[in-house]
């Protein structure tokens, strides 16, 4: 893939403002430990070609380089940064204490205000939106929970959870 690198000031600046009120995310030195610690990258990496590469997202926002991010989140192959699971691993790791999940979920918020979110997590808000909540109460799940003496699941007020995605403009995404 050849891109034209361009720094997207705005971009750098939303991840330096955002990043916990610091200045410590300057301080990455590129040491890789986010990567060789997630366990995300150890699963996908080895048959996909680098696909998750914490410390590629946290040097691609630092420097700027929104089409590069933007672009590999439009792969389709590609998981970045969508493979992340907040697991904190990466966070819990750094010997500089920089909050890579933080960048990574700005870099999320970037991707799908510009329309690339992967289709599975299009499909998934469409489901919380719609029923709020991710997996719709079935009758299957509710006999389950029977047998084994588990409680009712309340449902959730559906018009709240619309409300509250409408609010932070979730449906216009959709």
């Amino acid at each position: 893939m050849s891109l034209p690198l361009g720094i997207d000031f705005e971009f750098r600046k939303l991840i330096m403002d955002v990043h916990i009120g610091s200045d410590k995310i300057k301080y990455c030195y590129q040491c890789s430990r986010c990567t060789d610690n997630c366990p995300v990258a150890a699963v996908a990496n080895p048959f996909y070609e680098n696909v998750f590469d914490p410390r590629l997202i946290v040097l691609g926002t630092l420097l700027g380089y929104k089409d590069v991010v933007m672009a590999l989140a439009g792969t389709k192959s590609a998981i970045v940064p969508w493979g992340c699971t907040v697991c904190d691993t990466c966070d819990t790791v750094c010997p500089q204490a920089i909050e890579v999940t933080e960048i990574i979920t700005l870099a999320k918020n970037v991707t799908s205000g510009a329309g690339l979110a992967p289709d599975n997590v299009v499909a998934q808000t469409k489901t919380v939106f719609e029923n709020g909540k991710a997996i719709p109460s079935q009758p299957a799940i509710e006999r389950r929970r029977e047998q084994l003496g588990l409680p009712v699941v309340a449902a959730p007020d559906v018009n709240e959870v619309q409300a509250l995605l409408k609010a932070i403009g979730t449906d216009k995404k959709l």
